[in-house]
């Protein structure tokens, strides 16, 4: 993902586009993103594959700009975030349950 992430970020360098990347802006644009991701399966379970990876790429790539843009370090957040959810829901409880935390 360093591949990646650098060149997101310079992608968006090149085009002067930081001046647009207010975090309020790019929390806007992951949820407009991710309806557009929701899409694809409205009214039918069944998608287009392409369509589906070219959206999700689009909120992957919203989100690994506002991480840049917030100063911090994706694997290290979405990992600190893993550590919580595995404390929420232990495997003793949560396996194969859809349950939420508080439900458990």
């Amino acid at each position: 993902m360093k591949q990646a992430i650098k060149e997101i970020i310079e992608f968006n360098k090149e085009r002067d586009w930081d001046q647009f990347h207010s975090p309020e802006n790019l929390a806007k644009s992951i949820a407009i993103e991710a309806g557009e991701l929701l899409e694809c399966f409205q009214w039918s379970p069944d998608y287009d594959k392409d369509h589906v990876c070219e959206e999700l790429a689009d909120v992957v790539n919203y989100c690994i700009v506002m991480a840049d843009k917030l100063g911090v370090n994706l694997e290290e957040i979405v990992l600190k975030k893993l550590e919580k959810n595995r404390e929420k829901y232990p495997v003793d409880k949560a396996k194969g349950n859809s349950k939420k935390y508080n439900e458990l």
